[in-house]
């Protein structure tokens, strides 16, 4: 038995293709046919982050890859669900949800010890799956998504704003990538490395850890951004480039009277000079968490620095469930004012405005969080032909 919240859904759902690097476009596709194992989610909000802006750009998982709806970070509404679905998920028609990128198989060796992000057999995940997989719609710039049997997903309050609850994803990277990996804890100093939405969500968990000093970095276009930081628990920010610019080696070894970090976190894309420079910031015995994407670049690494200062370098691949469990509990808890982070709110066809917006690419500048939502403006009016969506360069 399938379980549906409204009588009457559209027969088709609209969604954002991408058919190339900054090629968008608006597609129409049938509405899935929702059986016992899985379900449909309307879709209330997508939120953008770095990875967003090198996938359209075309430098992430190749230029040649098939069109596909992009989107990985979807918030939404249950809104038909089976009976075998309701009882795995645990969860019913009318929830809010957050979903996880990967679908794991769920039963292969490491999905059975919890390790699904290691899943060899991963099935169709969110925000990157071709368009010619059916039924499509697996990507959250869409009306509506298709929840297959395997998803793995999180009940959010269904009280707090659209745009706060979509801030899940970034946050559960700040815990993972900042907590987790690095284990700050109390009384410990970390440094981060990039003041995007991720910079700012690990000041948010290391001062919900007990972390006695953050530092965090930012261009001198990042000041809008640094000056959040600091409203969010930061204790000193710093500027490495431009005029009033400083060595971040040099600012550290200043702020903690020479005995430097615990941990340092590079979040910076594209970069390959931070790498060095949170090797360079910790104390030896410290622990440093790489999870800035390069895009392929190869990034020198000194390995001497490494043994001889007796440092752990870890590598952050994305956010598991128990991190994205921590950060909605601190997404609900209310304790940071998250309303300060989110900036911009855009509609379905305005995709390709959103991601060059977070880019820093259009005439406004001070983005921070972004989000997408997909019924936002919405017309009665249907789409017969796709519908270009064109960058700005």
């Amino acid at each position: 038995m399938t379980q549906r919240l409204h009588d009457h859904l559209p027969d088709t759902v609209r969604a954002v293709v991408q058919t190339g690097p900054s090629a968008l476009e608006i597609r129409e596709f049938p509405r899935p046919v929702i059986g016992p194992d899985d379900g449909l989610l309307r879709v209330e909000a997508n939120g953008i982050c770095g990875s967003d802006v090198e996938i359209f750009r075309g430098h992430l998982q190749g230029r040649s890859r098939p069109p596909f709806i992009p989107g990985h970070e979807p918030l939404g509404i249950i809104e038909e669900l089976g009976e075998h679905a309701a009882e795995r998920w645990g969860v019913q028609v009318g929830d809010r949800v957050a979903l996880e990128v990967i679908v794991p198989c769920r039963s292969c060796a490491d999905c059975l010890v919890g390790r699904y992000q290691a899943c060899r057999h991963k099935q169709n995940g969110h925000g990157v799956t071709p368009v010619d997989v059916e039924p499509s719609l697996y990507g959250g710039f869409a009306e509506y998504l298709y929840l297959a049997p395997n998803a793995v997903m999180h009940k959010i309050d269904p009280s707090l704003p659209i745009d706060i609850a979509a801030m899940y994803n970034p946050l559960g990277a700040g815990v993972r990538w900042a907590v987790d990996l690095g284990e700050v804890g109390l009384g410990d100093t970390l440094v981060v490395l990039g003041a995007g939405q991720r910079g700012l969500a690990a000041v948010m968990a290391a001062k919900a850890a007990g972390a006695r000093t953050v530092i965090i970095t930012g261009l001198e276009s990042d000041r809008h951004k640094l000056a959040v930081a600091e409203e969010l628990g930061a204790d000193h920010t710093v500027v490495v480039d431009g005029p009033a610019g400083r060595d971040i080696v040099e600012a550290v070894t200043e702020i903690t009277g020479g005995r430097m970090a615990d941990v340092s976190l590079d979040l910076t894309p594209m970069a390959a000079g931070p790498v060095t420079d949170a090797l360079k910031v910790v104390r030896h015995g410290g622990r440093v968490v790489l999870a800035g994407l390069k895009g392929g670049r190869e990034i020198p690494l000194s390995t001497d620095l490494l043994i001889n200062r007796g440092l752990t370098v870890r590598g952050a691949y994305g956010v598991d469930s128990a991190a994205n469990e921590k950060a909605i509990a601190l997404l609900e808890s209310g304790r940071f004012p998250l309303e300060r982070l989110h900036t911009h709110t855009f509609g379905l066809e305005q995709v390709a405005e959103a991601i060059e917006t977070l880019a820093g690419d259009r005439e406004d500048k001070t983005a921070i969080h972004v989000t997408v939502q997909p019924h936002l403006g919405r017309t009665l009016d249907p789409v017969v032909a796709p519908h270009l969506l064109t960058a700005s360069h």
